[in-house]
């Protein structure tokens, strides 16, 4: 579940762990299996949340609309974390300038 680039990935063993998401039991291995434990709890707790609001008592159904809603909101914060970078780009340039501004008149000053 951890890509060789994530900080939670390390060369030791890995290690199983058992998770219920919806009634169903998963038996998954990883690095973190404390990671892996919060994942499968986000994920059922999706997955009620979803099916208290509708009227499908398919499994498929109310992980695939869970899924959605995951999506949704990992799309959301994508969005948000370029939108921040842009403004922080903006501001940090904006700064740089009057700094250059302020040490151009000190040189003409000194």
């Amino acid at each position: 579940m951890s890509s060789p680039q994530d900080p939670r990935h390390d060369e030791g063993q890995m290690e199983a762990i058992t998770v219920d998401i919806y009634d169903q039991t998963y038996h998954l291995r990883g690095h973190d299996p404390e990671y892996l434990r919060r994942l499968g709890e986000m994920v059922d707790m999706k997955m009620r949340a979803v099916a208290s609001r509708g009227k499908t008592v398919d499994s498929l159904r109310v992980a695939v609309l869970a899924a959605l809603n995951i999506a949704d909101e990992l799309a959301t914060l994508q969005e948000q974390t370029r939108s921040g970078s842009g403004q922080l780009r903006t501001r940090t340039n904006s700064l740089a300038g009057l700094l250059d501004d302020v040490l151009g008149s000190e040189r003409k000053i000194g």
